[in-house]
């Protein structure tokens, strides 16, 4: 048992333990953010530029990068699965590679050349995984929608307060009744949101929302 926690905690095997370890952190922040009302796996969604994980599509099509992105089914299983599934199959794949290695040979590969073959091993994991996961998810293609599509809408402000320059998380409902979590900012200068503000959102700018407060009791989503 001694000998394992001190292979474990080995400096060569510094990048799988961190992997892992944040894998289990994701995890926690997850499970506290549901109590609390806020969704990690949202707000990475926000983050992202639209991407429909279509490989038929001309936007895929056009680079290596997008090819990778929706070879590994981003744009059709949630980010935070897949970076979850990635940081598992990481840390374990390298930790088996730095056993068997050890076992056979005894000694460890350094930490950079032995992430090389981890982290490309990895990648058909998550595939397989998130093709898996794909099949059993199908609103996340059906519910898919155009970030675009929630100017105009009404969303209300969650987490921490929201001034020019300084988004905050915001959340809103969909044409199909699907929950989102975006970044808001206050379209005029000086003025600030608070958590509770109802919002209506007027711009987009790259991940961020422009929004003005929601004076007219009328509107409500």
């Amino acid at each position: 048992m001694t000998e394992s926690i001190a292979l474990l905690l080995a400096d060569q095997n510094l990048p799988f333990t961190v992997a892992l370890a944040v894998m289990l952190l994701i995890a926690a922040l997850e499970g506290v953010g549901l109590v609390l009302g806020w969704q990690l796996s949202a707000t990475l969604e926000s983050l992202l530029p639209d991407f429909n994980g279509d490989l038929d599509s001309p936007d895929i099509q056009g680079g290596a990068l997008s090819r990778l992105l929706g070879w590994l089914r981003i744009g059709k299983v949630p980010v935070l699965m897949l970076l979850i599934i990635f940081l598992t199959a990481f840390g374990l794949i390298g930790l088996l590679i730095q056993s068997i290695t050890h076992d056979l040979f005894g000694f460890l590969w350094p930490a950079l050349p032995a992430t090389v073959p981890a982290f490309l091993a990895a990648l058909p994991v998550v595939r397989l995984l998130a093709r898996g996961l794909e099949k059993i998810m199908p609103k996340v293609e059906t519910s898919a929608v155009s970030a675009d599509s929630f100017i105009g809408k009404i969303a209300y402000i969650t987490l921490g307060t929201a001034s020019q320059g300084y988004p905050a998380q915001a959340k809103l409902t969909d044409s199909f009744g699907a929950t989102h979590y975006i970044m808001v900012e206050p379209d005029i200068a000086g003025e600030s949101f608070t958590a509770g503000t109802a919002v209506i959102l007027v711009a987009r700018i790259g991940i961020r929302f422009r929004a003005i407060r929601n004076t007219n009791a009328a509107l409500i989503d």
